[in-house]
């Protein structure tokens, strides 16, 4: 090593030397004395968060354009119409449905009305409360759902399946499905 040069910083993220700072300073500010500086095992917890929410972004940026271009449909379009397809009659309440898309319930509430526009959803008064809504899916929606499943599957085997071993893939399903667990 060059002593002009400075000693390479041993902790990374995603590959990237995170740049060295001065004792008491965190990416250049001054921090309070009872901060002590990560652990590898910290920095190890940001490289997999990091990997994770990158994985994430371009999975489903990916996969959001191959369903609107192929089918005019949105990732929680296809996870809704997935949902309904598998619930019994007569439907599942809106509500239900927050545990397939993360919405807000105004927008799960437009996301219905726009799959009910488009012919794949109808949506019916509750039978046991008034103020309650029933959301099914229609013949049209079976239809469209039918021919968005073989996109999605290609576009997650292309994205993220076809890169992993099959011991990474069960590993990482056996994985999430412990951490999605409530």
């Amino acid at each position: 090593m060059s002593p002009d040069r400075p000693a390479a910083n041993p902790a990374t993220v995603l590959g990237r030397d995170v740049p060295a700072t001065a004792p008491g300073t965190v990416l250049g500010r001054d921090v309070p004395a009872s901060v002590t500086p990560a652990s590898p095992d910290e920095y190890a917890c940001a490289r997999a968060w990091a990997a994770l929410t990158a994985a994430h972004a371009r999975v489903t940026d990916r996969l959001s354009s191959a369903l609107t271009r192929s089918c005019g449909l949105s990732i929680n379009d296809f996870e809704l119409l997935l949902r309904l397809d598998r619930s019994p009659p007569p439907g599942l309440r809106l509500g239900e449905l927050n545990s397939a898309v993360r919405l807000t319930q105004p927008s799960l509430s437009r996301a219905a009305a726009r799959l009910e526009h488009q012919g794949w959803l109808q949506r019916a008064g509750a039978p046991d409360d008034r103020r309650g809504v029933l959301v099914s899916i229609t013949p049209a929606g079976r239809d469209v759902l039918r021919r968005a499943a073989p996109v999605h599957a290609q576009a997650i085997r292309e994205l993220l399946l076809d890169r992993l071993t099959p011991g990474e893939q069960d590993l990482l399903a056996r994985a999430l499905s412990r951490v999605a667990e409530d």
